[in-house]
């Protein structure tokens, strides 16, 4: 098998028929693309609504559905699907983690592919991730460093400019070049890579899962490319609840946010980037509180950070709480 692309699915069933018929158009542009979906616990009948649209469109030559009971996040869908498929007798080179809210435009698979073909020393690519109408979103990014979290939140532009080298998603650009990790919601990631750094940490759940992957194969010498001749649109936040638009943040992403923090750097890192995130934040506050201006923020972001910090929840590695299990 030349590809196989994961879709993992909780209650999106529609969104994830999208993808998968805009996915459908491109099987024929590299032989051995299989897709796998994950359906994800959703309980809410989405497992029969899949099972019908790959009958009825005759993808099940090509397509498979593998019912979860439970939801067990991003991390153990997607786990669900590649473990089997690294222990199976034809495995895949290549596995393209592919977010259930996203269409991908033509030749965007083959350009993945291509390229990791042709760059054998790479273990990861992400696509260029764009809206609907072609606008590009910032999808290759630097690993978060306490200054990038003083700049991220304080949103000063001086202090942008001062801090450019730690700004941890850079502007745009339109060539292929080695980043520090990519999104998550269209991730290719060869097979030695991952027989090399392993499945994804189900200890996220959901988020910072892709920064973390990305962070250890680097340790584990595979780099993350960048690759804009693959073009996905990327509905933001659609298949997590979590977008654009001021909403408080849920306490698991902050939880992994902690996870990864102190799993990766350590205790003093991690509190280095807390006080510089409640820094920035504060500092924010001040400005919107002096200026009028308008507050973008998430509700609660800054008290909502302090109490996941590090200073509250403590300094020992943990896994994020499933709120789909009992606690």
């Amino acid at each position: 098998m030349k590809l196989l692309v994961v879709i993992v699915s909780y209650r999106v069933a529609q969104l994830a028929i999208d993808c998968l018929h805009s996915v459908a158009k491109e099987i024929g542009s590299v032989p051995g693309i299989r897709v796998a979906i994950c359906e994800n616990g959703s309980g809410d009948g989405s497992a029969e609504v899949f099972q019908r649209e790959i009958e009825d469109n005759g993808w099940s030559s090509w397509c498979t559905l593998k019912v979860l009971d439970v939801n067990l996040g991003f991390t153990g869908g997607n786990n669900a699907i590649l473990r089997p498929a690294l222990e199976a007798t034809d495995k895949p080179q290549y596995f393209l983690l592919l977010n259930s809210d996203t269409i991908v435009r033509p030749n965007s698979l083959k350009a993945l592919v291509d390229f990791m073909d042709n760059n054998p020393k790479v273990g990861i690519a992400g696509s260029r991730l764009e809206d609907p109408d072609g606008t590009p979103q910032r999808s290759a990014f630097r690993f978060q460093t306490p200054l990038g979290e003083f700049e991220g939140n304080l949103k000063l532009e001086l202090v942008t400019k001062l801090l450019s080298r730690w700004v941890v998603a850079p502007p745009v650009v339109d060539y292929a070049f080695e980043t520090e990790w990519v999104s998550g919601a269209s991730m290719i990631i060869r097979r030695e890579t991952m027989e090399t750094t392993g499945l994804l940490d189900e200890g996220y759940y959901t988020y910072f899962d892709d920064i973390d992957y990305c962070f250890n194969a680097k340790k584990r010498g595979w780099p993350t490319w960048y690759v804009p001749s693959s073009h996905v649109v990327h509905l933001v936040g659609q298949s997590t609840g979590v977008n654009n638009k001021p909403k408080r943040l849920p306490s698991y992403l902050l939880e992994a946010r902690r996870r990864h923090f102190l799993k990766n750097y350590g205790a003093l890192y991690a509190a280095m980037v807390d006080i510089c995130r409640i820094a920035g934040l504060s500092l924010w506050r001040l400005r919107v509180i002096l200026t009028g201006k308008e507050d973008t923020t998430p509700p609660q972001l800054l008290s909502d950070s302090i109490r996941h910090s590090v200073f509250l929840k403590g300094f020992k590695v943990t896994d994020v709480q499933n709120p789909a299990l009992p606690s």
